[in-house]
């Protein structure tokens, strides 16, 4: 069986170095010496395990996707860069015809899904990669839609801690943020609690000192307006393997829509964990 090529962006971030490292222990993956990188990124390769990985800024990336794909063939790209370059990647993977992971949160998310569906390639988009965490959304999204303001009435408040290098509202709590929105509490992302004070999280969050520089804390408290009923959901990881084992499945899952010639479709870890 034909090894599945994979081009990890975003290195050096820790989020694209996890991944990297997980598909360079897979047996039916190949790790390309290769990645897209930031304009910010002074150096020029990095290491994941023993091997060397090339860091190629954006003025750089048309003419090495070029030269991969003349030497390599066809290869799945997995996204792990910065917000601000969510939509950018998305178009220049669409152009290039290369299928894609987007784990990278942030951006227009409309204008996202909407190049995927108007190209010729498949992608998974999802904010949350855990496959887990996504299941307990899964769960919410069905209350959402079945039981729609039954918590009319309720208060809501929303935490999140992620580590201090993140520069955006976690994608997940703004997802389940529009959940409750559906189950009748009107609340918005600015009222979204962000924590990436290390201090705090450490001190007053209690997250272990091991994971600071890389953990995901969600907490969502609903009470009623008379203070008699009190609800309250949590998810806390610790690291970064969670979600990288679920980008791998994502890789595998869209493996499979290829070999299926499927073409201008976005799909979501909902899918991967049905498998449709």
């Amino acid at each position: 069986m034909e090894s599945i090529k994979v081009m990890v962006n975003g290195l050096p971030g820790n989020m694209a170095t996890k991944t990297a490292e997980h598909v360079q222990r897979d047996s039916a993956m190949t790790l390309l010496p290769y990645a897209l990188t930031g304009p910010e990124i002074r150096v020029k390769e990095t290491r994941i395990g023993p091997d060397s990985v090339r860091l190629i800024p954006p003025d750089k990336r048309q003419e090495v996707i070029d030269s991969v794909k003349r030497g390599e063939g066809e290869f799945f790209s997995v996204d792990y860069t910065h917000p601000n370059a969510v939509n950018d990647n998305a178009s220049f993977y669409c152009d290039n015809g290369i299928p894609f992971v987007m784990g990278t949160t942030g951006g227009d998310r409309a204008l996202l899904v909407d190049t995927v569906n108007k190209s010729d390639v498949v992608a998974v988009i999802a904010p949350n990669m855990a496959k887990q965490i996504v299941a307990f959304q899964a769960m919410m999204e069905y209350a959402a839609e079945t039981f729609p303001q039954v918590f009319k009435g309720y208060r809501l408040e929303i935490k999140e801690s992620h580590q201090q290098g993140k520069a955006d509202t976690s994608g997940t709590a703004k997802a389940m943020m529009s959940y409750f929105n559906k189950l009748g509490i009107p609340f918005t992302k600015d009222q979204i609690v962000m924590e990436r004070d290390p201090k705090v999280q450490q001190t007053e969050w209690g997250i272990p000192e091991a994971y600071l520089k890389g953990h995901g804390w969600h907490t969502y408290i609903l009470g009623s307006e008379d203070g008699t009923v009190f609800f309250q959901f949590t998810h806390n990881v610790n690291g970064r393997d969670i979600y990288a084992a679920g980008t791998l499945d994502a890789i595998h899952f869209l493996s499979k829509k290829v070999a299926q010639a499927a073409k201008g479709r976005a799909f979501t870890m909902i899918d991967v964990l049905r498998g449709v």
